[in-house]
């Protein structure tokens, strides 16, 4: 079987072909997740990439005054219970209670606390709500969708319904990061 592709459109990859699909030399550098059984390249802009580590880059620094929680970018996460996905966040927090031994080698094995997605040209709209939505059930507690083009953030929860921050508004950390605030002029500047 080419481990390019599943074999038709409708096979799965598993696990274990995805890792041997990442491994491939044409693959060396770039950026998959496995999406319900089928690999998906990531594609992300310089724009993306600013916004990615702008909001990475806050949560670092509150954490440098409340220590303990881990932040990372296009980390690969697994949810333990599920065999057709490998995610790859742009921003993942983990709260200090649930951070494990770094990873070293694969995909981290649980979702995050705090989920962060920056549409990228190539997503559609009701695919990163199907994320948020993965996210939620797989243990995240807090996903933040940003639309660039809209300076637009969508929060979403598990328990409450979906709300949006504007450019004037800012994000709060909820129970995952206590205190902390993002105005979102920080993030879309420039």
């Amino acid at each position: 079987m080419s481990l390019a592709h599943p074999p038709d459109k409708n096979a799965q990859m598993t696990l274990e072909d995805f890792e041997r699909f990442l491994a491939l030399p044409e693959n060396d550098g770039r950026l998959f997740e496995l999406i319900d059984g089928a690999p998906r390249e990531k594609m992300p802009t310089e724009q993306h990439a600013e916004i990615q580590m702008r909001i990475a880059g806050e949560i670092y620094i509150y954490l440098k005054q409340h220590p303990g929680g881990r932040v990372t970018t296009e980390a690969r996460h697994r949810a333990s219970t599920d065999t057709l996905n490998d995610r790859l966040p742009d921003v993942a927090y983990t709260r200090p209670e649930r951070v494990q031994p770094v990873v070293k080698r694969g995909a981290v094995p649980q979702l995050p606390d705090l989920c962060v997605e920056v549409k990228s040209p190539s997503d559609t709209y009701l695919g990163l709500r199907a994320k948020a939505a993965y996210y939620l059930s797989h243990g995240s507690t807090l996903v933040w969708l940003v639309f660039p083009d809209q300076q637009v953030v969508e929060v979403h929860t598990a328990d409450a319904p979906i709300t949006s921050v504007g450019i004037d508004g800012a994000l709060s950390g909820m129970t995952v990061l206590p205190g902390f605030t993002l105005p979102l002029s920080l993030i879309f500047e420039g």
